[in-house]
């Protein structure tokens, strides 16, 4: 009967489940691939495969998937003995001023099939590459966004988009270099963008989610983060914070304060907010981000 439903049964030795480790755990798929069941109860029937040790598929919870493209293009030093995080992101530039829509699609659609392959089965991207070369909106303001929609709908992973609203070069709000101008929404066209791409994630399996980002504080206009967030309608909320030193030191230059310091104080935080990177914090930071319920997400 089982078969005729076209049922599949993984057993586990030990697995991980919503209340802890179990031991002799069966996994019963359904057709769709959907998991029917979880027991451990020895009539279960045969199972099909076995395994050791069984966990939930992670999340990878930040992509930026053009950046696969790219690989091995930034992964030495250079001639330039003061090569560092800011010269990698002029060569990045200069990379993503080639790609055309299709170009998105295909590397997006590669490296979510390598995420599924490494067993991620959901990719949180934060998609902030917007526009045309020169800066210029394509016909369909969602063009990029629904260019990674169709990968995740060729691949299968699980996807929760966070379209990315990118206003200024820096916290004195310098106007973006030639080759962050395919980023930029004023706070009208990023909520346009947003509304833009709904249809397409409309397409996609249950396991679908709409967020979104504000890039970071030096390219946010610190009175728009609220605006940028309330487009999530509820939905998870990520922000780039405390990545670099130059950025820290910046960011205290303008706002008064550290990355982390600013936001705790400024913003409403909970457990919606995922804050990317959070390399440069110190013990007061790391305690009062943990205690307000956010995520950190290291990367």
């Amino acid at each position: 009967k089982q078969r005729k439903l076209g049922m599949f049964i993984i057993r586990a030795d030990t697995a991980l489940l919503p209340d802890g480790w179990q031991n002799n755990v069966f996994v019963h798929i359904n057709c769709h691939g959907k998991i029917h069941k979880v027991t451990t109860s020895t009539e279960s029937g045969k199972p099909d495969t076995y395994v050791r040790l069984l966990l939930p598929a992670p999340v990878n919870a930040h992509s930026h998937a053009f950046q696969r493209a790219m690989a091995g293009l930034t992964e030495h030093r250079g001639s330039n003995r003061d090569d560092s995080f800011w010269t990698w992101r002029e060569l990045m530039f200069r990379f993503l001023d080639q790609l055309t829509p299709d170009d998105i699609e295909a590397i997006a659609a590669f490296v979510q099939m390598e995420m599924l392959e490494a067993g991620y089965a959901t990719n949180v991207e934060f998609h902030y590459l917007h526009h045309g070369p020169d800066g210029r909106p394509y016909n369909n303001l969602g063009e990029m966004a629904n260019r990674v929609i169709a990968a995740a709908a060729c691949t299968g992973i699980g996807l929760t988009l966070l379209p990315v609203h990118y206003q200024y070069g820096g916290c004195d709000f310098q106007p973006l270099a030639k080759g962050q101008c395919r980023f930029h929404n004023d706070l009208d066209r990023f909520a346009d963008l947003c509304d833009a791409i709904q249809p397409g994630l409309a397409t996609l399996p249950a396991d679908t989610t709409f967020g979104v980002a504000s890039h970071s504080l030096r390219a946010v206009a610190p009175d728009s983060f609220a605006a940028t967030r309330a487009l999530a309608k509820g939905g998870p909320y990520h922000v780039h914070l405390a990545e670099q030193l130059a950025e820290v030191e910046e960011v205290k230059q303008h706002l008064g304060a550290r990355p982390v310091e600013w936001v705790l104080n400024n913003m409403e935080i909970d457990d919606s907010c995922c804050f990317i990177h959070c390399t440069q914090m110190q013990p007061h930071e790391i305690q009062g981000l943990a205690k307000s319920g956010a995520i950190a997400g290291l990367c």
